[in-house]
C-alpha cells in the first residue's frame, strides 16, 4: 500500500521517494532469515529516554547484525534511485526492528546528529525498508507528516521509502500478525532539502529528456547540475 496523496504531493518542496525494488528476492529471503534467527532486544535501548517507542531490535552484539546490515547496505549503496534522490555522503548502518501485536512508535522526530564514530552522522533523510508483506500484519502503518499533507504507508517486502528526517511521524500499533523493517538514516552531500530536491528535479529531466534536445544544451544542462552541486555541497 503505497501513500494516500494527490498528484500535486510530487511536485511538493518536501518530497519522499518510494523504492520499490531495493531488495532482490536473496537478499530479502536471507534478510527474513536472519530476524527469525537473531536475537532481538527492548528498542529503548537506543533511545532510552522515549515514551513512545515500543518496538524490538536487532541485538548490536548479536553476530546476525553485522551481516543483515551490510546486505541492506550495500543494496541502499548500488540501488540507483536512492543515490540519485538522496545524493548519499553516508548513512547509519541499517537496523533490523520488529513490532509485534500491541507494539507501535508513537509520534516523534529523528536525532538531528547521530552519534557514530569517527564523526557525528547528521540526519536529512530517514528511510524504512519493509521486510514482511504487508498483509501478513495488521495496522503498523508509518504516518508521515509533511507540512500540511499526512502521508500513510505499508510497503511491500523489499520495498523501502525516504523522507526527510526533519518531518514528525509515528508507526500505528500493530494490531496481528508481525511487523518487520530496517531503518536507516541518511547524510546528503546536499544540507538544504530544497537545493537536494532541485537537484534531483534536474537531474531527471537531464536523463529523461537530454536526448530530445541537442547535444550542446544537453551538455549545458548538464553542466549546471554538476556546478550546483559543487556550489550546494557540504
Amino acid at each position: 500500500m503505497g501513500a494516500d496523496r494527490t498528484t500535486n504531493d510530487c511536485e511538493d518542496k518536501y518530497m519522499f521517494i518510494e523504492v520499490p525494488d531495493l531488495l532482490n528476492v536473496a537478499q530479502l529471503q536471507r534478510i527474513q532469515e536472519i530476524a527469525a534467527e537473531a536475537n532481538f532486544v527492548d528498542g529503548r535501548i537506543s533511545n532510552p529516554h522515549s515514551d513512545v517507542k515500543k518496538n524490538l531490535q536487532i541485538d548490536y552484539s548479536d553476530q546476525h547484525f553485522k551481516e543483515s546490515s551490510k546486505i541492506i547496505a550495500d543494496a541502499l549503496m548500488q540501488n540507483e534511485t536512492v543515490q540519485n534522490y538522496a545524493l548519499v555522503s553516508r548513512f547509519a548502518p541499517p537496523l533490523i526492528c520488529r513490532y509485534q501485536p500491541g507494539m507501535s512508535y508513537g509520534k516523534h522526530y529523528d536525532s538531528a546528529f547521530l552519534p557514530l564514530r569517527p564523526t557525528p552522522l547528521r540526519s536529512d533523510l530517514s528511510s524504512t525498508i519493509f521486510l514482511a508483506e504487508p498483509e501478513t500484519y495488521g495496522g503498523g502503518e508509518l504516518r508521515i507528516e509533511l507540512a500540511s499533507k499526512e502521508l500513510i504507508f505499508k510497503g511491500a517486502a523489499g520495498s523501502a521509502i525516504l523522507y526527510p528526517s526533519t518531518s514528525i511521524h509515528e508507526v500505528m500499533p500493530v494490531t496481528s500478525g508481525e511487523r518487520l523493517v530496517a531503518i536507516t538514516f541518511i547524510e546528503s552531500r546536499i544540507k538544504d532539502e530544497n537545493e537536494r530536491y532541485l537537484l534531483y528535479l534536474l537531474n531527471e529531466v537531464a536523463a529523461l529528456e537530454g536526448f530530445n534536445i541537442s547535444a550542446e544544451n544537453r551538455m549545458r544542462l548538464q553542466y549546471v547540475c554538476a556546478n550546483l552541486e559543487r556550489k550546494w555541497s557540504n
